[in-house]
């Protein structure tokens, strides 16, 4: 039997919108995958009224590389909706491990992105040498290293299972 590290990016995606959406329902929101072509948006999210909605973009990783980041392209800084939420899903490294899950507003997210692609972008290479622009960003529990020490280790904190922020709590009727 295969062992978690061999798990493709599109199995782990599709675990971690499961995930997700298994969240969102133990909470009385109604959530369901966003039909193929939609942009920006794996789930869509409503209250049982359909009064609230909400659309959330999915990223998943496991514990493996040293900066425990999301990957993320340039396009994500540009993607900012008042109701849509990024949720960062961490598998761990093992089967063993409970995901972890951080659920952010895009624009919070984009915001984050920019400047520290920016100040990236603005700081020297390992040899001294500029970096190079690319589509590729990094989603970091940590950007102290990136000049933003207001997004130093802890940052996410907050965010941790908010799922909250997403639509309004259910109240439970008796």
């Amino acid at each position: 039997m295969a062992g978690p590290e061999s798990v493709n990016s599109t199995l782990l995606g599709a675990a971690a919108e499961h995930y997700v959406m298994c969240q969102l329902l133990r909470q009385g929101k109604v959530a369901a995958l966003a039909p193929a072509g939609v942009p920006d948006a794996d789930i869509i999210v409503s209250d049982r009224l359909g009064s609230a909605l909400a659309a959330v973009q999915v990223k998943a990783r496991r514990a493996i590389g040293s900066d425990n980041g999301w990957h993320m392209k340039a396009k994500h800084e540009e993607i900012v909706r008042d109701l849509l939420f990024y949720c960062f899903v961490d598998f761990g490294s093992g089967l063993a491990d409970q995901p972890k899950c951080w659920v952010i507003p895009s624009a919070v997210v984009a915001c984050v992105l920019t400047t520290s692609h920016r100040n990236w972008l603005g700081a020297p290479g390992k040899k001294g040498q500029p970096h190079k622009d690319g589509p590729m960003r990094r989603m970091l529990p940590d950007y102290s290293r990136h000049g933003m020490k207001d997004h130093g280790l802890g940052w996410l904190d907050g965010y941790l299972d908010a799922w909250g922020l997403i639509a309004p709590p259910v109240i439970q009727s008796s």
